[in-house]
């Protein structure tokens, strides 16, 4: 047999058919994860075909897209405000209960973002294909597993048959060495990338994240870069399993345990790519020359290092229209731009680390006047780490609003927003018109760069406040 990636040795265990040149592969799926938004569609076919949902034991529901995130909302002493919300919660509820579903509904406090929940449970598992109706679903990518999101109606085909029609994609290496700098991140590293290859550069592929800083990277951190792989076009992004990955999951509630723990790292480990696998295409990136990263535009693809300016359009008319929305003009600085709003969370950087390096900023510091600073918990799980480490208490100081787990301002579809014409430095993943609200202008950043920013009142470079 030649030499295999890792993508290719997780195919290849669940191809049940395999493609020909008229029809794609049959392949099966260990694990569906759904949420309120993508599902009721798909459950609607269900119940219109007769049909039962095939393996609910590999399904795993939760609330993140449109749950309120205020505490009074979410514990029902007030209704959820916007009626849309309220509908899509009791929707999932009963066709949890109709079709034997696990979910983790509204109080529940297992609940949390989709992509938050499945690795901090030890369900996200090295080797696995994971599936969701929602496009992040790469984050789970960071485990070893192959993860991608899927439309509604292949999320009825997973319930009613628990395999998917997929086209075998190629496959790209980034291979990264060197030492991130002090105050560039994770969510730098990734932004850097999608700058260099560009927000269609693995249009068709699977992306695996390989090299010295990858290996360095904690899984909190691998989770952030494999999250926004599908903001470059790719299929999904991948990192080998390694100690690193078998330390995060031993004792989590769903992982394997005692001998059975050890016989599936054993099986783990062998999933790392072989010596001399050959990758359709190839990206080298020096992780020593890197800065802390910021959008300037409509897309994630728009970025420079903080202190650059901003690209002039030259011509292009996508990159004209994005900077009269944003209302920025080629050769202007960002440092020093005002924002109205900062939000630290999502599925790209909600989790405890996320926070942690937030609260470092934050401490002992004051949210410039005129700035209103959200932080949301990518679940309720994170949302007890951090207020038992004291990080709450930090972030209320700062004058902060601290809140319930969601996705939150992440997609502005569950009451919280910005407005328009006003300015949001956001450690999410998507800075499309209109994202967080009509008309809202989004600058994508690290959780240090929010820090920094909301401290400042304008755009700010986190170095200056490590």
């Amino acid at each position: 047999m030649p030499p295999r990636t890792l993508f290719d040795k997780v195919w290849a265990a669940h191809e049940v058919v395999p493609e020909t040149a008229d029809t794609p592969a049959v392949l099966y799926i260990d694990l569906h994860l759904v949420h309120e938004v993508t599902s009721p569609q798909a459950f609607g076919v269900l119940r219109s075909l007769g049909l039962k949902v095939r393996r609910p034991e590999r399904t795993l529901a939760t609330m993140d897209h449109s749950t309120p995130t205020r505490s009074d909302q979410v514990f029902g002493r007030v209704p959820i405000t916007l009626d849309a919300a309220a509908k899509q919660v009791e929707q999932l509820e009963r066709n949890a209960r109709e079709f034997g579903i696990e979910l983790f509904a509204l109080r529940d406090e297992r609940r949390g973002i989709v992509h938050v929940i499945g690795p901090e449970l030890g369900a996200t598992q090295p080797g696995m294909t994971i599936v969701c109706g929602d496009s992040h679903t790469s984050t789970h990518g960071a485990f070893g597993a192959l993860a991608f999101g899927i439309g509604t109606t292949e999320v009825g085909h997973v319930f009613a048959t628990q395999c998917l029609l997929q086209r075998k994609p190629r496959t790209c290496a980034i291979e990264i060495e060197g030492a991130l700098p002090p105050g560039v991140t994770a969510k730098d590293l990734i932004l850097a990338i999608i700058g260099r290859i560009g927000v269609g550069g693995g249009t068709g592929q699977v992306l695996e994240y390989r090299g010295s800083t990858v290996r360095a990277l904690s899984m909190e951190e691998r989770m952030t870069v494999c999250n926004m792989s599908i903001e470059a076009g790719a299929r999904a992004g991948m990192i080998a399993p390694d100690d690193t990955t078998f330390a995060y999951l031993e004792g989590r509630d769903r992982a394997p345990r005692g001998a059975a723990f050890q016989a599936a790292v054993a099986r783990w480990r062998a999933l790392a790519g072989d010596p001399g696998a050959r990758f359709d295409a190839t990206v080298t990136i020096d992780a020593t020359r890197l800065e802390p990263m910021i959008t300037y535009g409509t897309n994630p693809g728009m970025v420079v290092p903080i202190g650059a300016a901003v690209p002039a359009a030259g011509g292009d008319a996508v990159r004209d229209k994005a900077l009269r929305y944003m209302g920025f003009k080629g050769g202007e600085a960002l440092l020093g731009k005002p924002v109205n709003v900062v939000f630290i969370g999502s599925c790209t950087n909600g989790r405890l680390e996320d926070l942690k390096a937030a609260a470092r900023i934050l401490a002992g510091r004051k949210v410039a006047p005129g700035v209103r600073l959200l932080v949301v918990p990518g679940s309720q799980a994170v949302k007890r780490a951090a207020e038992q480490a004291g990080l709450d208490a930090i972030f209320k100081s700062a004058g902060a609003d601290w809140r319930e787990s969601g996705c939150s301002m992440c997609l502005g579809m569950n009451g919280d927003t910005v407005e328009a014409g006003q300015y949001s430095l956001s450690t999410s993943n998507r800075n499309f018109e209109g994202r967080q609200g009509i008309g809202a202008r989004t600058l994508l950043a690290s959780p240090l760069t929010a820090a920094a920013s909301a401290v400042r009142g304008h755009i700010a470079d986190p170095r200056e406040l490590l």
